[in-house]
């Protein structure tokens, strides 16, 4: 088969003034009886990641073996100790290290000169110090894979019109630099601009970006559509809570949503009690369905409080069972048992109390009635 190939290759390289092979027969007859083999290339052996940081830069084995899971091997050791020994150089700590390369294992076969060295320059040129871009990084390391010009310095510059300075961007970024992965001028200044237009002041507004950043990076439009539904359920505009149920009808999914409403249901609330418990504390929907069913039935079987009672104190489902709950309900049980209050307070206000200002009030004047062990809780004052 091959010898009828050739020779039709053959005969194609025939021209009217005689026999000549053609650069394409020579070609042809090499490739089909040359006894040379293309020589493989030698590839260089590829370093296991865990053993590499373990030996070359003493991180710990945990730390390493999680960076392995994702990156295994290395083709380059040389290129990501100069990634190590760049993060050093600027700042970083061996803590901040294992972080960073715990989340984002992918920085070690980065080219520090092209993916970090211009995420250093975009900050520093912004103001901010060596330990400042360490804390911002540390935040979200994933940002060092984000654009210098296109993402991270027009972000900074969002932030920094809006908050007026380094320390108040410094402040929000070292809670969540991940808002910088964003655009914000699409999303935090857009939705700054629409809550303005329903009313909500400025510095409540700040105030809101200092604490729950990520907030402001939704699109617009479903800020708007939040803010419909919280208008439908009653609530009223000017109210100073009525940002806060924005936020947390913003942070759930409609399904979650219904789930929460289909357990309020469950536990006895009508459509009416769900709305007032909204308006009353939109926190209340933050908390998980295990949390709230937990609380009503520490509430209920003291035989003390109803379904009413939750309605109209909804901020008892936020605080936590076993540290709050539990211990000062059973305190205040000893102490009206032993007749030692002359009148018993509010259970939402005593919940309100911090740890020492309860204590100092219901716990150091009657030592000696609670000595012991309240519900796992030690009481003993020393």
């Amino acid at each position: 088969m091959i010898t009828l190939i050739n020779k039709k290759l053959i005969s194609l390289s025939l021209t009217s003034d005689g026999l000549h092979k053609s650069p394409l027969c020579n070609s042809i007859s090499l490739f089909f009886y040359s006894s040379s083999r293309p020589k493989k290339r030698i590839s260089k052996p590829k370093i296991a990641v865990a053993e590499y940081l373990i030996s070359q830069h003493q991180f710990s084995p945990e730390a390493a073996l999680k960076a392995a899971s994702t990156v295994a091997y290395l083709k380059s050791p040389a290129e990501s100790s100069s990634v190590i020994s760049f993060l050093r150089e600027s700042g970083f700590s061996k803590t901040h290290l294992e972080d960073v390369v715990k989340r984002v294992p992918r920085i070690l076969i980065a080219n520090p000169d092209i993916v970090l060295k211009p995420k250093f320059k975009v900050f520093q040129d912004s103001g901010f110090s060596d330990s400042d871009i360490v804390d911002i990084v540390s935040s979200d390391p994933w940002i060092l894979l984000r654009s210098a010009d296109n993402q991270l310095g027009p972000a900074l510059l969002v932030l920094k019109n809006i908050l007026g300075s380094n320390a108040s961007v410094l402040k929000v970024l070292k809670l969540s630099g991940g808002v910088l992965k964003y655009d914000l001028e699409k999303t935090l200044m857009s939705n700054v601009e629409v809550l303005q237009s329903y009313g909500i002041k400025s510095s409540q507004i700040i105030k809101y970006i200092f604490h729950f950043p990520r907030f402001f990076v939704h699109k617009p439009e479903s800020i708007v559509d939040v803010i419909k539904r919280v208008d439908e359920m009653g609530f009223d505009m000017k109210s100073k809570r009525f940002l806060s149920a924005i936020r947390i009808m913003t942070s759930l999914t409609v399904e979650t949503w219904e789930r929460k409403v289909k357990l309020f249901k469950s536990l006895g609330l009508s459509e009416d009690d769900i709305s007032a418990v909204f308006r009353r504390v939109p926190q209340v929907f933050g908390v998980s369905e295990k949390k709230i069913e937990e609380v009503t039935e520490v509430l209920l079987s003291t035989g003390k409080y109803d379904i009413s009672f939750i309605v109209n104190h909804p901020e008892l489902l936020i605080y936590s069972v076993e540290h709050r709950l539990k211990p000062r309900l059973q305190v205040m049980e000893i102490l009206e048992k032993k007749k030692l209050l002359g009148k018993t307070p509010n259970l939402t206000t005593i919940c309100k109390y911090s740890e020492q200002k309860f204590t100092e009030l219901y716990v150091v004047p009657f030592t000696n009635e609670l000595e012991g062990r309240v519900h796992g809780v030690e009481i003993k004052i020393s």
